[in-house]
Formats: C-alpha cells, structure tokens, sequence
C-alpha cells in the first residue's frame, strides 16, 4: 500500500475510532488523522505478533479491521494521556 493509501486509511480509521469512543478529545482533524495513521501500524504490528497475519490490501477488510483495533487502544492511551496532563 501507497503513503497515500496509509494516510486515507488513517484519516477514515481515526475518525471512525472517534466515533465508536465518542467523548470529548483535545484534538482535531490533524490529530485524529496522526492517531488513526499510528493506530493502524499499531494494529499490523499486533495482528502479526497474535494472529500471524499483518496488514494487506487497501480494500482487504482484515486491514481496516485490524487499524480500527489499533486506533481504539492509540485512542484510549492517548485520552489517558492528556487526562494526567490536563489534572496537573
């Protein structure tokens, strides 16, 4: 896949991650398309470590699937985050 195909991807999984945690992030467009980008190499990295298979074709549902998955744990680190720097 493209550095443009990684950053569609990004951008469509970032957003879909807000939407499935929905909550009040500080962060817009740029940061969700960054946590969605890294979320879904963090999903490969997982799929291949557990399961064996990494990421595949742009329009392979394993691909989103597992860069949803990786953009929900990027997403709830990330609000853990700036929760502890928000408390200080």
């Amino acid at each position: 896949m493209g550095i443009l195909g990684w950053i569609v991807l990004g951008l469509v999984v970032g957003a879909l991650a807000k939407l499935v945690m929905p909550g009040d992030d500080p962060g817009g467009f740029i940061v969700t398309g960054l946590l969605g980008i890294v979320g879904a190499l963090l999903g490969g990295f997982i799929g291949r470590a557990l399961f064996g298979t990494g990421l595949g074709d742009f329009f392979d549902l394993r691909t989103w699937v597992l860069a949803l998955v990786g953009s929900l744990i990027l997403l709830g680190i990330y609000r853990v985050v700036t929760r502890r720097r928000a408390r200080t």
